[in-house]
């Protein structure tokens, strides 16, 4: 299942763990402005998750794609 994964997916799904990250130690009015923007990126990953999974288990979709962006950034040198 790895290696049919579109590089869109794991583009989209890094994206929204990096708004995600960005939470981080924030409060009040930036919170609510990088939770927007967290809400926004993982809007787009599920919309086009949903997009690719015709005629696939949408849910092994989206776990592959948490893999995989998981896996890279396990992967790469810190």
């Amino acid at each position: 299942m790895a290696d049919d994964i579109p590089d869109e997916l794991v583009r989209l799904e890094r994206t929204a763990e990096d708004e995600r990250a960005k939470l981080a130690g924030l409060d009040g009015e930036e919170y609510e402005t990088q939770w927007r923007r967290w809400r926004d990126e993982s809007a787009k990953v599920q919309a086009a998750i949903t997009e690719h999974a015709s005629g696939r288990n949408r849910y092994e979709l989206e776990q592959a794609v948490k893999r995989a962006v998981r896996h890279a950034s396990e992967d790469s040198p810190q």
